[in-house]
């Protein structure tokens, strides 16, 4: 996530469908007498056309070569396996890897060929077929099969984390056509999307694992088909992947000018401040720096100055984030609406701008963005109507106010909220207790005192103030850093009552959010539901995006989906960038094009000019 927390997988979901013609590159497919597509693609017709050769943010004349080192804030890992939920799988890990499809950076959401070559949409969209390229090999030689991509569907369904249920629960089963064509049949024709995240499908080697226990961690460095493999590693400290030299899917379109260093390495840094000296040093080459406060200030140093360290911001147009300090809703004392949006209070955005991000965030407001999926001013037209379906069921400021988080740009505005929160919160229940001052029960007795979890030290300057405003309240506030194993169990475990985290969103939500908001992952452990919110209507919207005919008719459910979050007061709104902030040391060439998501080191490679003229040569 670009604001205090980075997400590393990206799901791009798509909606509507647009089947061109084949590659120019493979070789045309039959299935029931119908050829199938080089790819598919949202709301129309593709950007590359079959005979496209590289993706525009990618330069297809990039050498091979070098080394890309990265650090790795954590206590470390313990597992190479993709699969299961135990554990802490190694950084890069999916390098080894490869999907069936391969996706696009600069546009909506489209899809094209990667280890299949060609695939078949049912008319009515009650299947899609995959065929597997036959030229397609894992690293010890051997050609992927249809059972492959059956293997791993059944395995990360059976075996991994709970949203793979949910992500493909509209999946009826998958049959192997013929030792290359697999053919995935729908539960129901409507979900629009589904097609295409089967497309992301990581695809493992059934021989491989079939003799190998895949609900375990292991260090045991597995077997890939991907661009790279792992050369070295020493658990919780570093590890590092070597390029395929032979790599049999190098020039493919969708892989010209990327996967360009022989070397990837990622280190393990257990302290931010560590890393952070680490990379001034030249310890490693690549950082993405998420604290404003440093990137302001920590590095005014001579590689800086002199040009051996490059500091520059890409404008990332995918940055759709909500992030903030969320309320679990299983604890009693965050149930009742009231005080959750009396707590809504405690942050003073304003101040927080100006005195530690150095006026580098604006304030959140929405789970989807600023753009066109954003709830803005009061429902009209579609979306209205959309709501007006379940207007008993909603608070009615969903139908009379636009929602935005308490604003402190004001004279007085923190002393004016926080004396609104205290009504709130007495009508809710917690008065003030005259002999001690601190804001307890009325029935019980029992005092309001609120554990604030985290993983690190680095956002103690973002929470202290918080903290302190809620002291102004009455409730107590216990700051409580806990190291990232421990961190990880207790929030898969649900065992916190408030935590500084977030959602990133794809410009096409799909089926992701029964995940993230649905009443069935609420109670499931290590869904991405931390709120454990439960609400029918909520439920039945998830269902009316996943279902939609047409992007108006997305974004119009988004939009009633996002207004009905809005106002249930699930967290109080952090801050956000629409910028990424990096730093590298000035030995990469980086192609003139950058891609949506604001920079893709997939399409980096080593410079050797620019290091020796850097004096950085030998360091790749």
């Amino acid at each position: 996530m670009r604001t205090g927390v980075r997400v590393i997988i990206k799901i791009a979901i798509g909606v509507v469908f647009s089947l061109t013609v084949l590659l120019s590159t493979g070789q045309a497919h039959e299935l029931d007498g119908v050829k199938g597509s080089y790819g598919i693609a949202i709301y129309g017709d593709m950007k590359y056309p079959s005979d496209f050769t590289h993706f525009d943010y990618a330069n297809p004349d990039a050498p091979k070569g070098g080394k890309l080192r990265q650090a790795v804030v954590s206590d470390g890992y313990d597992s190479f396996n993709v699969v299961t939920p135990k554990g802490h799988p190694a950084a890069g890990i999916n390098l080894i890897y490869e999907s069936l499809m391969a996706q696009s950076d600069d546009e909506p959401f489209a899809l094209y060929g990667w280890l299949a070559d060609d695939v078949h949409l049912a008319d009515d969209r009650s299947s899609i077929a995959f065929h597997i390229r036959d030229e397609a090999r894992w690293h010890d030689g051997k050609p992927i099969t249809a059972d492959d991509v059956i293997f791993s569907f059944n395995t990360f369904v059976e075996h991994g984390a709970p949203l793979y249920k949910l992500y493909y629960g509209d999946v009826a089963d998958v049959k192997k056509l013929d030792d290359k064509t697999v053919r995935f049949n729908f539960k129901t024709t409507k979900n629009k999307e589904l097609p295409l995240i089967l497309g992301q499908l990581t695809i493992l080697p059934k021989h491989y694992w079939e003799s190998r226990d895949i609900t375990r961690t292991t260090l045991e460095p597995p077997l890939g088909s991907g661009p790279y493999r792992i050369k070295d590693f020493e658990g919780n400290r570093y590890i590092t992947y070597e390029r395929v030299k032979d790599y049999w899917a190098k020039d493919l379109p969708v892989n010209k000018g990327r996967f360009n260093f022989d070397i990837m390495q990622y280190d393990y840094y257990s302290d931010t401040s560590v890393a952070q000296e680490a990379f001034k040093a030249g310890e490693f080459d690549f950082r993405w720096e998420n604290t404003a406060k440093d990137w302001a200030l920590a590095y005014d140093i001579p590689a800086v100055r002199d040009g051996r360290i490059v500091k520059q911001t890409f404008k990332d147009k995918t940055a759709q984030v909500m992030l903030g300090l969320l309320f679990n809703m299983r604890k009693d004392k965050f149930k009742d609406r009231r005080v959750r949006k009396a707590l809504t209070a405690i942050y003073d955005h304003s101040w927080s701008n100006k005195n530690l991000f150095f006026n580098q965030y604006s304030h959140l407001r929405s789970f989807f963005g600023d753009g066109d999926l954003a709830a803005k001013g009061l429902p009209q037209g579609r979306e209205l109507a959309i709501l007006n379906q379940y207007r008993d069921q909603l608070p009615p400021e969903v139908f009379t106010r636009e929602y935005n988080p308490p604003s402190t740009n004001r004279p007085n505005g923190l002393r004016d909220n926080l004396l609104k929160a205290s009504d709130l919160l007495e009508e809710a229940g917690w008065v003030i207790d005259p002999d001690t001052l601190m804001r307890v029960n009325k029935e019980t007795g029992e005092p309001f005192t609120i554990e604030i979890l985290m993983s690190s030290t680095s956002l103690q300057r973002v929470l202290l103030p918080i903290a302190r405003n809620l002291k102004r309240l009455g409730i107590e506030a216990k700051l409580n850093i806990a190291d990232s194993s421990q961190y990880i169990k207790r929030v898969r475990d649900r065992d916190f009552d408030m935590i500084w985290l977030g959602w990133a969103q794809s410009l096409s939500p799909g089926n992701e959010q029964r995940e993230q908001w649905g009443s069935a992952s609420a109670d499931s452990p290590a869904s991405q539901n931390y709120t454990g919110l439960k609400n029918p209507v909520v439920d039945a919207l998830i269902e009316k995006i996943i279902t939609a005919p047409d992007r108006k008719e997305l974004e119009a459910h988004v939009r009633a989906l996002d207004r009905v979050l809005q106002w249930q007061y699930l967290l109080v709104p952090g801050y956000y960038s629409m910028t990424d902030r990096v730093l590298r040391w000035n030995k990469f060439g980086l192609p003139e094009v950058q891609p949506w998501s604001g920079y893709s080191l997939t399409t980096w490679w080593y410079d050797p000019v620019l290091a020796r003229k850097h004096g950085l040569a030998g360091e790749s």
